[in-house]
């Protein structure tokens, strides 16, 4: 994935890791480093629902945000919801295009769907996104197809089923076998990034509204204390004309020289070692070797206190310091900006904090 020469970023080759993101020049805490907007972005709900769909997932079909009380159905189908004519004629000229909207129609009927589980009924919007992808942007399936990300059997299984049912709602054109299926596949389990319900303190833990591909930030690698984090301003009202509010934004946690590998966490950094253990193995097929898993790999599985009880070690201490206390939520903290590094906000429920340390 190439990063511009005047990027904040560029790719190298990282001990033990692979490929990951280091610092082209010295990066101070609060700062953006990288802005990017979803190269395929597709719902989380189940293709075939009894239910009215504007009930069980209220939200517009191109920015995801919650959708008003007046809505813009998609014309051509009683299933699709905008909050908007901007988003809708946006959406129709690349994520809900005539050929997206034929297909999702044409699968909500469809039986041999029906009888499949959740999970795959969800990867068939994902095949239908990236069949689209590869029609009206080529350059961008290519840049999909350079990440990381390889079929096992379970995944060739899935698309042996989905691109027999998806295929001839394209155009013969498209010309994606069963092995690109698979490849597609593997890169969006190992890629995707989720875009999540609004916070709620008193509710249910945020659930996932969609799933989104982004080429340059699926290249940051994890560790379990990050320099920098991830952002995304779904249901924001804030934003500018200039971005879109799926975009995603990484903003850096603390000061970093150049040279230096800039890391994100894959989940909440407040997990605890077996936990975090067993979703780097099961999600992403890698065993994390980081400093603070050294560590926390020797203590007892129910030590729950371990802030007072170790408030000594580094880790402990940043995540004491960038961990948000607000009820329901343990998201990372942030510097607001490079400007205001004194106030912290958080990327799960969007407070403000003093940092007062």
């Amino acid at each position: 994935m190439a990063f511009s020469s005047s990027s904040l970023l560029r790719l190298d080759h990282i001990a033990g890791k692979g490929k990951g993101l280091v610092a082209a020049q010295s990066l101070k805490a609060g700062q953006v480093i990288l802005r990017e907007s979803p190269l395929i972005i597709y719902s989380s709900s189940p293709l075939i629902s009894t239910s009215s769909p504007s009930s069980l997932f209220p939200y517009c079909d191109h920015c995801f945000r919650t959708l008003p009380t007046n809505t813009i159905p998609c014309p051509s189908c009683s299933y699709h919801h905008f909050c908007s004519h901007k988003c809708f004629s946006t959406a129709f000229n690349t994520f809900h295009s005539s050929l997206v909207c034929h297909a999702l129609s044409h699968l909500k009927d469809s039986e041999s769907l029906q009888q499949q589980p959740y999970e795959r009924q969800v990867q068939a919007r994902f095949v239908v996104a990236a069949y689209n992808l590869a029609i009206i942007s080529p350059s961008g399936i290519h840049a999909f197809l350079s990440l990381h990300g390889t079929p096992d059997d379970t995944i060739v299984e899935a698309a042996k089923f989905l691109h027999s049912l998806i295929s001839p709602l394209f155009p013969p054109s498209v010309n994606i076998s069963v092995d690109l299926t698979a490849q597609l596949l593997a890169k969006d389990r190992i890629n995707s990034f989720c875009l999540m319900n609004p916070y709620s303190p008193d509710g249910p833990q945020r659930s996932i509204k969609a799933y989104a591909i982004y080429p340059k930030a699926s290249m940051f690698n994890h560790d379990c204390i990050p320099n920098a984090c991830r952002f995304d301003y779904v249901d924001s009202a804030d934003l500018d004309d200039e971005h879109n509010n799926t975009d995603m934004v990484i903003r850096m946690i603390q000061d970093l020289p150049e040279g230096r590998e800039v890391c994100i966490s894959y989940f909440r950094i407040s997990r605890d070692y077996c936990t975090r253990k067993r979703i780097l193995m099961d999600d992403y097929g890698f065993s994390c070797e980081c400093d603070r898993c050294k560590i926390e790999a020797n203590w007892p599985h129910d030590c729950q206190n371990y802030v007072e009880e170790y408030s000594d070690l580094p880790h402990v201490r940043f995540i004491a310091k960038y961990v948000c206390d607000r009820k329901n939520c343990n998201g990372t903290l942030a510097p607001k900006d490079d400007a205001h590094t004194n106030v912290l906000e958080c990327n799960f429920c969007g407070n403000l904090k003093s940092d007062t340390a």
